[in-house]
């Protein structure tokens, strides 16, 4: 659930990047690529500035939403990495030694039987 959620994430921000990218920063956008005035209100391309902002903030709102939602989703209990370094760094502080991770003993062959 938690990938699936970061994906969409990241299909949103493309999205918005693309969108963004599409805006005049004048305010013109698409509706001032398009010739006449005449001809853009002809074809209703005039509301198009209205609809790219309306999409530029339904997918922030949407991104901010999803973040704080991964905060909830986040797996705890399956995060060792983060929760071993966390363990560490307290024992350093309260000056607990680490417990030593102790090495497997080595493997002798056993002696070939008389014959």
């Amino acid at each position: 659930m938690f990938g699936a959620i970061v994906v969409v994430i990241c299909i949103i921000a493309v999205l918005l990047v693309l969108v963004v990218l599409i805006q005049n920063p004048k305010g013109g956008g698409l509706s001032g690529e398009f010739g006449t005035s005449g001809a853009s209100q002809m074809f209703g391309v005039q509301r198009t500035g209205d609809l790219l902002e309306q999409i530029t903030w339904g997918g922030a709102i949407t991104i901010a939403v999803l973040v704080l939602a991964t905060k909830f989703i986040t797996p705890t209990e399956s995060g060792e990495t983060f929760k071993s370094v966390n363990t560490e760094a307290a024992s350093k502080k309260a000056g607990i030694p680490a417990t030593p991770a102790t090495a497997p003993a080595p493997v002798t062959p056993a002696p070939a039987p008389a014959k």
